[in-house]
């Protein structure tokens, strides 16, 4: 599973054999039983009932990486969030959603870039200024 998974993240993610991890700092573990400590058999695949969440600094440059793939499928187009982050979603190989959105620091400085003020921002995004600057520090 972890070799077809590599495979379809590729260029995404570093491969350690069992383990994949990605970029942002997730990972995909094959055999993980024993790290949990649960029995084998109780460890049951579960496809559509969560979402694996990602965000990338270079949206549009994932976008144009993502539609270079024939093999994915989408659950509909970029969609942007009133607060203003833009999300694609799709399934991996095994059903799970995927959602990658731009980093919430760029999208406050495309914000910022574009003319409003750091409350504009704040009122924007529902988020205090506090909050914001903790976004464009971390």
């Amino acid at each position: 599973m972890v070799k077809r998974c590599t495979l379809y993240y590729e260029g995404v993610l570093q491969s350690y054999g069992k383990n994949v991890a990605f970029t942002c700092g997730l990972a995909l573990q094959e055999d993980f039983d024993w790290l949990v400590n649960l029995p084998k058999e109780s460890v049951m695949k579960k496809s559509n009932n969560a979402e694996i969440v990602f965000e990338e600094k270079d949206f549009e440059g994932f976008l144009r990486k993502l539609k270079e793939r024939p093999d994915v499928e989408y659950l509909g187009e970029v969609i942007e969030h009133s607060w203003g982050q833009r999300v694609i979603r799709f399934y991996d190989l095994d059903g799970h959603i995927i959602e990658v959105g731009e980093d919430m620091k760029i999208v406050i400085r495309r914000f910022l870039a574009s003319g409003m003020t750091m409350e504009d921002v704040s009122v924007k995004m529902d988020v205090s200024m506090v909050g914001l600057s903790k976004f464009l520090c971390g």
